[in-house]
């Protein structure tokens, strides 16, 4: 097995080299270093690593984050992220983890990989921790305009993930809504309603999403922007009342026995909430597992994206979704 890391990408390279190396050791998989390689040969000066694993393939440019991504990929045909994708469509690997630029991958995803014949749109799944079960949200960033028709298909792949990567054995749907009443909502989500009433989903309705922690739903479908403002929203919020938490708890005269248990509960609800623990998620719907990382992964993230990449792999995720989906 064999993985592609762009060594550019994100705000830290060095880190995702020391991650992408780290992967190479525990999971004994060749790797693909695509970045300046000066830089690249500087920073592996300080690590162990089976010289026949590592591959540097050198890549002058970086894509940042406010490049036109469609721009970006035709003028930037020396970036790590269009040298990387060339190598994956070319089955020089078989798989590509980056922490660069989401709007560049997702273009470079389906203007050079290629999108599964018939899918639509790639999509980005993203579990989020709840008081009863983890629920996936989809889409949570890739698409910032969807139709009905979309919507639908965003289900469909999501539940063929649920099924094959979680084992979850029949998923449960639902919309993410402004109430949770049938008939609530904008135009895009009546109709989207309407079309998952007269579906084989187990579709359960609406969800609010203050509801969303104590959600039964496995899948919660919304269009990219609405997914992405509620994702960066929990973030933001569950960083203020850990931080607030933890600020009150300095604050207090507590013994410390008390201390330290509080301590560990602030460390447990963090751990939660840590996109590094994760390290990245698939752009779903493509003809070859890309892998997102955050832009700011450090060198764990990356090595636990590379172990997420094997398992999708392992698991075949891609052929399975095709079986589902794809234009016969």
């Amino acid at each position: 097995m064999k993985i592609i890391f762009d060594a550019n990408g994100g705000d830290n390279p060095k880190e995702v080299i020391k991650g992408a190396i780290e992967a190479s050791n525990e999971f004994n998989i060749d790797i693909i270093l695509v970045g300046i390689k000066k830089d690249i040969e500087s920073s592996l000066k300080e690590f162990e690593f089976n010289e026949k694993k590592v591959q540097i393939i050198n890549a002058e440019e970086k894509i940042e984050n406010e490049d036109d991504p469609a721009f970006a990929l035709r003028k930037k045909k020396d970036s790590s992220i269009v040298v990387g994708l060339n190598l994956l469509k070319e089955k020089k690997a078989d798989a590509f983890i980056s922490a660069g630029s989401t709007g560049a991958l997702l273009a470079g995803g389906i203007f050079i990989v290629g999108r599964i014949p018939g899918v639509k749109r790639a999509i980005l799944p993203t579990y989020i921790p709840g008081m009863k079960k983890s629920t996936m949200i989809i889409d949570s960033g890739a698409n910032m305009d969807s139709t009905e028709e979309f919507l639908y298909q965003f289900a469909q792949m999501g539940e063929v993930y649920l099924k094959e990567y979680y084992n979850v054995e029949d998923p449960k749907i639902a919309l993410l809504n402004v109430g949770s009443e049938k008939g609530k909502g904008n135009a895009l989500v009546k109709k989207t309603y309407e079309i998952f009433e007269d579906s084989d989903f187990n579709f359960i309705g609406n969800v609010e999403a203050r509801d969303l922690a104590k959600t039964e739903a496995d899948l919660v479908v919304c269009d990219g922007f609405v997914g992405n403002v509620l994702l960066k929203s929990i973030e933001g919020i569950a960083e203020f009342i850990v931080k607030s938490f933890a600020y009150k708890l300095q604050a207090e005269d507590l013994g410390p026995e008390m201390r330290e248990k509080l301590s560990h509960l602030i460390m447990d609800m963090s751990k939660k909430l840590d996109s590094k623990s994760v390290g990245g998620t698939i752009l779903l719907g493509l003809e070859s597992p890309i892998i997102k990382a955050h832009g700011n992964s450090d060198h764990r993230a990356i090595k636990n994206a590379s172990s997420y990449a094997i398992d999708i792999l392992n698991k075949d995720i891609i052929n399975k979704i095709k079986n589902k989906l794809g234009e016969k």
